[in-house]
């Protein structure tokens, strides 16, 4: 289904990298088409493709990539606060017989995947979160025969594991006769977060210990949906449902953490919250339209995806959003990453708010100390 995590993109990123702390050593992404950076160009059946035009017309190459955004995307934008390269895509390594890849990390992301296996029909064919996991544990594999154990497991313990995933699952649900059928929303979005649940563990069973987790934007506001309101308003169930799926998950990361006994953190980033923020004060970060898409055509630029064939936007610095699935561009991509505080997750030790509590009180007694002398 269209990706619309809009925020996802967007959420993940580190104004608190100035924050004292070990440098991260790679950088891990799954998720879907906010963070695709070219999986999906080597899907033979999958109609979830950017590799085309107007796509990448800001990318530094001025080419599309397979990146869902006119420049940079989310997982690229972290990457480069990071300070490290920006993870290729995992089929682009296997293709070339190199699983492992750079150990600055890999991106699995796929256009069109969910968090459950069958949403991805719609548009033919993505990489399901399941087998995004299975990929990362061939990684693991190749980097344990490469490094040797010891070497790998210290490597992933200081790299850190994105996660922008769920919106496409909420749209198959709303979309599906069968199965609402099955399961009410309030049951459905906890099944998400239940299964979401599974694959994280996974995850941290072969290696990983600093989890981004992104929740769902308001994907009721992006243009596709407005489109359906004669006053161009965000659409409110799809809203209601993306916060409740957001409580779920954070309940489950908070639950996560604490079967885990410390041994693994996360920052969850709140992406309803952050993109509520930003189309209700769009002027406050630089924008002069968050109705709209750059790229498309018809009303909002929402009747056709942005094709070779569609009209886009002069000034892309000025839209929130690329197309009318809710991608955001490069610019607002950018600023939900200036917005994030993920310095929880550069602190050396597993136990880093009492750490930094206590180093606090440390300065503030010497300051102390010093005003009496």
């Amino acid at each position: 289904m269209p990706e619309i995590n809009i925020l996802v993109a967007v959420f993940f990123v580190m104004s608190g990298l100035a924050v004292a702390g070990e440098p991260v050593k790679g950088l891990y992404v799954f998720g879907d088409s906010l963070v695709d950076v070219g999986n999906n160009n080597y899907l033979p059946v999958s109609l979830a493709k950017a590799n085309y035009p107007h796509n990448g017309i800001d990318f530094p190459t001025k080419k599309p990539t397979g990146r869902f955004c006119n420049g940079k995307n989310a997982a690229d934008v972290i990457a480069e606060k990071l300070g490290i390269p920006s993870p290729p895509p995992y089929l682009s390594l296997k293709k070339r017989g190199n699983e492992s890849g750079e150990l600055a990390g890999v991106n699995f992301a796929s256009g069109g995947a969910g968090i459950f296996n069958g949403s991805d029909q719609t548009l033919g064919q993505s990489i399901p979160l399941s087998q995004q996991v299975n990929n990362y544990i061939s990684v693991h594999e190749e980097l344990v025969k490469q490094l040797s154990p010891s070497a790998a497991q210290n490597h992933l313990s200081k790299s850190i594991f994105v996660i922008v995933i769920g919106s496409n699952d909420l749209f198959d649900y709303f979309s599906s006769f069968k199965l609402r059928q099955k399961n009410n929303p309030q049951q459905y979005t906890q099944m998400m977060a239940t299964k979401l649940k599974e694959q994280l563990k996974r995850i941290y069973d072969n290696g990983g210990r600093k989890f981004v987790v992104i929740g769902i934007g308001q994907i009721g506001c992006i243009p596709v949906q407005r489109k359906k309101n004669s006053t161009y308003e965000c659409n409110r169930e799809p809203n209601m449902w993306c916060s409740v799926y957001n409580q779920a998950l954070r309940l489950m990361l908070q639950q996560f953490a604490q079967d885990l006994h410390g041994s693994m953190r996360y920052s969850y980033v709140d992406n309803f919250i952050a993109m509520q923020d930003i189309i209700s004060n769009p002027t406050v970060y630089g924008f002069k339209n968050v109705e709209a898409a750059c790229c498309g055509r018809g009303k909002l630029n929402a009747e056709l995806p942005c094709l070779p064939i569609a009209k886009y936007c002069s000034d892309r610095t000025a839209y929130f959003f690329w197309d009318l699935y809710g991608h955001p561009t490069e610019a607002a991509a950018r600023k939900f990453v200036e917005t994030v505080d993920l310095s929880l997750l550069l602190s050396s030790s597993l136990s880093p708010r009492r750490n930094s509590i206590s180093i606090v009180f440390v300065f503030v007694g010497i300051y102390i100390f010093v005003l009496q002398k």
